[in-house]
């Protein structure tokens, strides 16, 4: 293990640059990629096994199978998985369409009890040989018509694209939602894979207004799920499920709100504010949240005392957002460990470089980062790949923002801050458990 100042010294600017000399969207030049050993954040495996009674297959090269039957294996979830494997004469003898409509036939006919759904997955070899999928699923229907099924994707040539992988998955988790009138004083969360925090304002302004919350992440049959579909309203607050609301809203004809996670006192009463106005309730007093908020950020700080804080974009999709945040209420942020930034954090980006220029940008995917591992104890990071990096043994173990939203969020995030600060975690051990908290 290497101190922080020999870090420095080792990893060039490629890896690392401050902010005040970085570019936005993205700060370093795109190229081979390195994974660092952090494997808690979900990949589309984890994310398809959140809709109850589902059954998974993913057809693919053997090679490629690899990665995704480990991960139903380590998280307990190889009853709800099969493979079918394409194999080089499928390509040359042109049967892709019956290798798929066979092979789930197969699957299906061996299992003990039948799922209420199918998660078919598809790659790229599919795309390269203009495979025709709408032909396999009308098949499929057709043989199993007490079966939904639906297309998913393991496409690594999305990663690039207007939408990618994980976004994706989140708009395909929904696909089986059928159009219905709304038949229930309920709305909806979507693309999340946690809970969000019963405290929070949000929850509580849709309490207020007489509306249940649904949520796939706490639904526990198939018919719970599809009752979702029955809602008047659906929100979403991660960048990843913009897309699979916008879709919905299309598909079902019922609105979608995206009220973005923030910690910004600003955007944050804007979108209750949003919610508010669209539920036809009289807006939120937010004069407590505000302060109680600013109470836990100053006893915070006070207690890390100039303790310095990585942030990685595993934590958060907020990553310079929370940055900002905290440098604002006297933390010591010295490093963001993120590959690029979403459009939402273009203002705080240019902020940043003004006011705090000397903040470090750490690439997570450059070939050089393996070389950056320290061993520094006296850090507080937050999220898993920041922990990794630095070596530290204190650090807030959460994911995609962990529910975590308003000002209560910001309230939780710092009472995680001060149990990071005081309790050491055995950090190896956490960040090496696939896809954290996943409901299998």
């Amino acid at each position: 293990m290497i101190n922080l100042r020999e870090r420095d010294r080792i990893v060039p600017k490629a890896a690392c640059i401050p902010i005040g000399e970085a570019e936005f969207p993205s700060p370093f030049y795109p190229g081979v990629e390195y994974a660092a050993p952090a494997r808690g954040p979900w990949n589309i495996v984890h994310v398809g096994m959140l809709l109850p009674e589902s059954h998974q297959i993913f057809v693919c090269a053997q090679g490629c199978l690899r990665g995704v039957v480990l991960t139903a294996a380590e998280m307990g979830a190889s009853g709800r998985f099969s493979t079918i494997a394409v194999r080089e004469n499928n390509v040359t003898d042109g049967d892709m369409e019956e290798l798929i409509i066979n092979g789930v036939r197969d699957v299906l006919s061996k299992l003990k009890k039948k799922p209420r759904a199918v998660l078919v997955f598809t790659s790229c070899i599919h795309h390269f040989t203009g495979c025709d999928l709408s032909y396999v699923y009308r098949k499929l229907r057709e043989s199993f018509p007490d079966i939904d099924f639906t297309d998913c994707y393991m496409t690594p040539i999305l990663r690039k694209t207007k939408i990618s992988p994980d976004s994706k998955m989140r708009m395909q988790l929904y696909s089986l939602l059928r159009p219905c009138d709304v038949t229930a004083d309920a709305v909806n969360f979507i693309g999340n894979i946690t809970e969000t925090l019963k405290d929070s304002e949000i929850v509580k302004l849709i309490s207020s207004a007489g509306l249940e919350i649904r949520d796939i992440c706490s639904c526990k049959s198939y018919d719970e799920y599809l009752k979702m579909a029955e809602s008047r309203l659906n929100i979403s607050y991660n960048p990843a499920a913009k897309q699979a609301g916008d879709e919905l809203s299309r598909r079902l004809k019922k609105k979608h709100l995206y009220l973005p996670l923030s910690y910004d006192a600003e955007e944050i009463e804007a979108s209750l504010n949003t919610l508010s106005n669209e539920l036809q309730v009289p807006p939120m007093d937010l004069s407590e949240y505000k302060e109680r908020a600013e109470k836990e950020l100053k006893k915070t700080a006070e207690l890390l005392s100039g303790t310095e804080i990585a942030i990685d974009y595993t934590a958060t999709p907020r990553p310079l957002g929370l940055a900002s945040l905290l440098l604002d209420n006297g933390f010591n942020v010295s490093s963001v460990y993120a590959d690029s930034f979403t459009p939402e954090e273009k203002e705080v980006f240019f902020r940043l470089k003004e006011k705090h220029g000397e903040l470090k940008i750490y690439a997570t995917t450059d070939p050089k980062m393996p070389f950056s591992a320290g061993n520094n104890a006296d850090i507080l990071a937050i999220g898993q790949k920041a922990a990794y990096f630095t070596g530290t043994r204190h650090f807030v173990n959460l994911l995609e923002g962990g529910g975590l939203y308003g000002f209560a969020g910001i309230c939780r995030l710092m009472e995680l801050m001060r149990e990071a600060y005081l309790e050491e975690k055995d950090t190896k051990s956490i960040i090496q458990v696939k896809g954290w908290g996943c409901c299998a």
